[in-house]
């Protein structure tokens, strides 16, 4: 038997045999061409398509909200200079009054020294006053206020020991006494009350590498997104007693949304006549004992223990909040806390803090 095969447009005869042979060959490999593609065992993996990642990056990328830059030391929108901060530590008793130079200050701590008179180490960043003063003596707490702002400190002089603790904090020291430049006595103030100085020319002799000091407290965008606003309580009055011869006042004034300074009843101003004015007006308790130094007479010279935590109380938009305060070393910023542990917020703008001796010193918010 044969087999006709066509084959473009031509016949041919091939033999039964022939044709039978072949003819299975062809099944055989079309039944192996099936069991290879309907076979798992046999079959090629399916190819891996692998997306591009800085397309796949570019899919799931969330554009970074744009966050204005502020000023680190009161929360103020604008462009930081890169100048470091420079602490004043400043007079407050009644012959020093008017002092210059308070009412531009970011921030002001009053502190109590021997004799329980208050003393004010001033922090100058965002601001410039012509001239700052009356200057007087570092003491123990100031090492414990300024080093974690990593920039200047500027003192009529003081005590060996201390020194000694200024010296060892990191600060830049610019003393009087030791003949720094941009420090003078004035002639309409008898001494040691007449000591001012330049804060520009401080800033043409800081050392490599003073830059701008890091954020000290936490600040809200707004003033109404502050914690005192958020979760404060109404507050008009804000009577200290740091001792017996400091007990300032600070009321609530709606129409330019400040706390307003006195010195007991009389209104506190600076040397410009501005009133002195406080956006946010912080109260850190802390214990408050004496130190080995001495002053006129053997009193005993206090200091603050400020490495720790204890209760505080914010002030901001006529409100008050309480909080906790903690500072883990001398180097690290007082953070301010609520009482879940969040950090509490600030209202941006200047800020004064009260260091209240615990024990002795008081409160009253009214």
């Amino acid at each position: 038997m044969a087999a006709t095969v066509a084959r473009r447009g031509s016949t041919r005869t091939v033999p039964a045999r022939r044709w039978r042979a072949r003819s299975g060959a062809l099944t055989a490999c079309a039944l192996l061409a099936l069991a290879a593609c309907g076979s798992p065992a046999t079959s090629s993996p399916a190819p891996t398509v692998t997306a591009r990642a800085d397309v796949v990056a570019d899919k799931q990328a969330v554009p970074a909200p744009e966050v204005p830059p502020t000023w680190p030391l009161t929360g103020v929108a604008g462009t930081p200079d890169p100048r470091p901060a420079i602490a004043v530590k400043i007079e407050n008793t009644a012959v020093a009054r008017p002092q210059s130079g308070l009412d531009q200050a970011d921030v002001v701590w009053e502190t109590i020294v021997e004799f329980e008179v208050s003393r004010l180490v001033a922090v100058f960043h965002s601001q410039a006053p012509q001239e700052v003063g009356p200057i007087r003596s570092v003491r123990p707490m100031d090492p414990l206020i300024v080093a974690p702002l990593g920039g200047m400190l500027a003192f009529s002089g003081g005590q060996p020991g201390i020194l000694d603790l200024v010296a060892a904090s990191g600060v830049q020291e610019i003393s009087h006494d030791a003949g720094a430049p941009g420090l003078q006595r004035i002639r309409t103030r008898s001494a040691p009350h007449n000591v001012y100085g330049s804060l520009s020319t401080w800033w043409g002799i800081a050392e490599p590498g003073r830059t701008a000091p890091p954020e000290q407290f936490g600040f809200a965008r707004s003033a109404d997104r502050a914690a005192a606003a958020t979760a404060g309580s109404p507050a008009a009055t804000l009577s200290f007693r740091l001792s017996g011869q400091s007990q300032p006042v600070w009321t609530w004034d709606v129409a330019s949304g400040t706390w307003l300074r006195s010195e007991g009843s009389a209104p506190a101003t600076a040397a410009s006549g501005n009133r002195l004015s406080a956006v946010n007006v912080v109260a850190v308790t802390a214990p408050h004992p004496n130190t080995p130094f001495g002053a006129q007479g053997g009193a005993p010279v206090p200091t603050y223990e400020l490495v720790g935590s204890g209760d505080a109380v914010i002030a901001s938009g006529g409100k008050t909040v309480a909080a906790r305060w903690q500072k883990d070393a001398q180097d690290q910023p007082m953070r301010l806390l609520l009482p879940d542990g969040s950090q509490a917020q600030l209202a941006p703008g200047n800020t004064w803090v009260e260091l209240v001796p615990a024990g002795s010193g008081s409160l009253t918010v009214s």
